[in-house]
């Protein structure tokens, strides 16, 4: 790579600093109209470089570093340790922001604002512990992820154990296994890995490692049909040393009760919001291309047409569905039991929208030299996140006929004498 000139260089780092301190400003408070032009500013800028990231799958440590100079990566952290301490819908809305500019970068942010929602209050970790990562977080911006499919597995949802061994040795623990789907993997500080020690009654837990401890490798390289951007490779953990106070809430295996609630709601709002937001970046190249594309045979463009307007309303429609589930379940409206449906409906409704457009654009749609195709192979990996829809759906339909059962049960006692 060719260095820039010593006076270029000097230039656009006072470019930067000054657009940090426009940053800062314009987001200490997250619900302000100065926050709301910076986000739109920042989509922008996003959007412009994520061809180029998505065609070389190539990490968005550029799109990072403007996040981590905004503060954005300390988005959950508590305030009184130097964070943002957003509310759901403050988050939502710079998710939103920067999904509909490049969401691989959302989804990288969306995991680390998961992770520091709860940590705090998790009593199965050390607290300068926790602290230490709220802190490198605040001052350096520092990514964490936890890091649990691995390639014999699968999703842990499903449940098993992890392949993943610690074995105890004096003041350390030594790590050994290989994780999948490791998002975020080039950026990350802080690695939590999700594995089980090796006793006769074995625990399963999280071995925090830095990312600097030697005998840390990458391995298969993530080659995926959307999402390119970000960085989940196989990761490999050879030998690796962990201080015995880094191996935190080790626990006996047991039936998994799933995650507590408040960070399932937020999980199943912020996930779906990344795909609503490529959805909506879809929808507004769709209206510029059909209102600008002028067959010889029509001479009028394309939007003239009822099909094409009848698309957009369609598309439109659907995205209003998005934003009200969205908004609702982000200000409390939506019950945590029922929060998954908000992400399972989200994800169809923006996966339906992408198709529209692209059924309705034909070859151009599909051309490489246009955005619409990579949204729609982005937003189709709205599938794959915890909980899939069988999951969803399953557990609702369950529901449905045990809240039947337990009516008439209820029901037959109140007729017997």
């Amino acid at each position: 790579m060719t260095s820039r000139h010593p006076e270029t260089a000097l230039i656009d780092i006072g470019r930067d600093a000054e657009r940090d301190a426009d940053a800062l400003s314009a987001l200490s408070d997250l619900d302000s109209a100065n926050a709301d032009r910076w986000l739109a500013s920042l989509s922008a800028a996003f959007a412009a470089g994520a061809a180029a990231l998505d065609d070389g799958a190539h990490f968005p440590h550029d799109n990072l570093a403007r996040l981590r100079r905004a503060g954005l990566l300390s988005l959950t952290v508590p305030r009184s340790l130097g964070g943002h301490e957003a509310t759901l819908a403050q988050a939502l809305k710079v998710i939103r922001a920067v999904a509909r500019g490049e969401p691989s970068t959302a989804l990288i942010l969306v995991m680390q604002c998961l992770y520091h929602l709860r940590l705090q209050a998790n009593p199965n970790w050390p607290v300068a512990l926790k602290q230490q990562i709220a802190r490198d977080a605040v001052e350096r911006g520092a990514l964490i992820n936890s890091l649990r499919v691995e390639p014999e597995l699968g999703s842990p949802s499903r449940g098993g154990l992890p392949a993943t061994v610690a074995t105890r040795t004096g003041d350390h623990w030594i790590l050994n296994g290989r994780k999948l789907y490791s998002t975020g993997s080039p950026g990350l500080t802080w690695f939590a890995v999700w594995g089980r020690t090796d006793e006769a009654e074995p625990r399963v837990g999280t071995w925090l490692v830095h990312r600097d401890t030697p005998g840390i490798r990458f391995g298969e390289r993530w080659n995926h049909l959307g999402m390119r951007a970000t960085g989940s490779h196989e990761v490999i953990f050879d030998n690796v040393r962990v201080p015995a106070d880094y191996a935190v809430d080790l626990q006996t295996p047991g039936p998994s009760n799933g995650m507590d609630p408040v960070t399932a709601l937020w999980m199943s709002v912020l996930l779906p919001a990344i795909y609503d937001g490529v959805a909506r970046a879809a929808r507004d190249w769709f209206v510029q291309w059909a209102a600008g594309r002028v067959p010889s045979g029509l001479s009028a463009p394309l939007s003239s047409l009822d099909s094409f307007q009848q698309t957009v309303g369609r598309i439109d429609s659907l995205l209003l569905n998005n934003r009200v589930l969205l908004d609702a379940g982000a200000t409390g409206q939506i019950a945590t039991n029922e929060a998954a449906t908000v992400k399972y409906l989200v994800s169809k409704h923006a996966i339906e929208a992408v198709a529209l457009a692209l059924e309705a654009s034909s070859n151009p749609g599909l051309s490489r030299n246009n955005p619409l195709e990579r949204h729609y192979r982005d937003v189709l990996c709205a599938r794959i996140h915890t909980p899939q829809n069988d999951t969803v759906l399953g557990n609702l339909g369950r529901s449905a006929f045990a809240a039947r059962c337990t009516h008439a049960i209820s029901s037959t006692e109140e007729q017997t004498p």
